[in-house]
């Protein structure tokens, strides 16, 4: 099968895995505490958006060439994945934050005043995801463990 064959696909895939193995770690140093829900979650250092595509922009170079059409096409498409995940990706993120805060406190206000006798207590409100995108810091990780890959390999093997 072709795809199988096809390095600069399996890098990106192998950057995107390796990059959100290795939030575990991170995120253990940093905050002392092991979360394994952050190897599918979004969000997080490094970006693993920015790792898979500054990987495949790496290895389509190492491919065809940094004066190749494609390698252009696929450089382009890396900035355009890493401006989205540190602008509107980080916004929603952000605005996330701001909405599940007023939404548990109007839930505590309009149970406080109304008591809604009717509510069923196993009717959970779900929070909006709130780590969505990614700090400038952990776009540029992501990236710099993306190229790293491709390179690694490209000098490696």
């Amino acid at each position: 099968m072709a795809l199988l064959q096809n390095t600069p696909i399996l890098l990106s895939i192998f950057s995107i895995l390796f990059a959100q193995f290795i939030k575990v770690p991170i995120h253990l140093i940093a905050t002392k505490k092991l979360d394994w829900s952050l190897m599918t979650s979004t969000g997080g250092m490094p970006s693993s958006h920015s790792a898979a595509v500054t990987s495949l922009a790496t290895a389509v170079g190492f491919e065809t060439g940094m004066d190749s059409p494609i390698f252009a096409v696929a450089a382009m498409f890396a900035a355009i994945v890493m401006y989205d995940a540190t602008g509107v990706r980080w916004q929603a993120g952000q605005h996330a934050v701001i909405i599940n805060r007023i939404r548990n406190e109007l839930t505590v206000f309009f149970n406080e005043v109304k008591h809604w006798p009717e509510k069923n207590e196993d009717e959970k409100i779900k929070e909006l995801k709130t780590l969505l995108g990614h700090k400038p810091s952990e776009v540029f990780m992501g990236a710099l463990t993306g190229i790293l890959v491709s390179v690694l390999f490209y000098n490696l093997f």
